[in-house]
């Protein structure tokens, strides 16, 4: 396989596993609640794709880069989402 081909399939990839978090970010702005979603999961998988950020920083790679800066972000703006829904729940 070529280096291209190679670095094909890792940006294809992290499109389709970035791309999934976007339904979940939708629906808790739709139904104005992040209830459901598990706060230490969240927390968990940040700090683990902020990790892939860095390896793919270290080694250079644009497809781990992307990919996990995207989904930084979407996750970030998941637990955001939950905590604000929370907070606003929480108000009487």
């Amino acid at each position: 396989m070529t280096e291209t081909a190679i670095e094909s399939l890792g940006f294809v990839a992290g499109i389709l596993t970035t791309i999934s978090f976007l339904p979940q970010v939708i629906r808790i702005y739709r139904i104005k609640s992040g209830r459901e979603i598990s706060l230490w999961m969240t927390l968990l998988l940040s700090s683990g794709v902020t990790l892939w950020l860095v390896y793919g920083l270290l080694m250079r790679s644009m497809p781990i880069i992307l990919a996990n800066l995207v989904t930084l972000v979407l996750v970030i703006t998941i637990l955001v989402l939950k905590l604000f829904y929370a907070r606003t729940a929480a108000k009487p």
